[in-house]
């Protein structure tokens, strides 16, 4: 039998009741990462269908982004280097990380906002209210959109690795690790 979704085994310890959604939805992506990831060569995670980004695409997205949000809920701007690898996610360097170079930075970036959602229970429910600007324009959110939305972003590309690799698979004619 396999377990239930990490949302229904429970409260993840040392996280606010209002910050489980956000802690759960994380905890779930890394569980799903962590079986996708590994077993991929170079080519396997890079590899795209015409019109779509390939896995290495959306698990280095996955994880810069996460860091990203966590930056601006703490109320800090991106600095040099994470504007810099947000220019080069989509880029396939050389040489290229395969599957379990890309899971061991997505596993970081998870275990980082996890212990930041385990920072923020700490506080009083005013601080996860309290404003943010999000971006060079500035845009309006609070503390707890952007954590929110750091474990939505994170769920929407644990998707789209899976929904890739089927169909990078079904192109190459495999049943694929999904």
């Amino acid at each position: 039998m396999t377990r239930p979704e990490v949302w229904l085994r429970g409260a993840l310890p040392g996280i606010a009741p209002v910050l489980q959604p956000a802690a759960h939805s994380l905890a779930q992506v890394r569980e799903e990462m962590e079986r996708l990831l590994p077993p991929l060569s170079a080519d396997d995670a890079w590899r795209a269908r015409p019109g779509a980004a390939s896995v290495a695409f959306h698990a280095r997205h996955l994880a810069a982004s996460t860091d990203r949000l966590f930056t601006y809920a703490r109320g800090q701007s991106l600095s040099a280097e994470q504007r810099a690898r947000l220019e080069q996610e989509a880029i396939r360097p050389a040489p290229a990380p395969d599957g379990a170079a890309l899971w061991r930075e997505v596993a970081a970036a998870l275990d980082d906002a996890l212990a930041q959602l385990s920072t923020w229970s700490a506080q009083p429910l005013e601080a996860l209210l309290a404003p943010r600007a999000v971006g060079r324009s500035a845009l309006p959110s609070t503390v707890l959109g952007l954590l929110f939305h750091a474990a939505e972003h994170a769920q929407r590309h644990a998707g789209q690795v899976a929904t890739t690799l089927r169909l990078t698979a079904t192109a190459e004619g495999s049943a694929g690790p999904a």
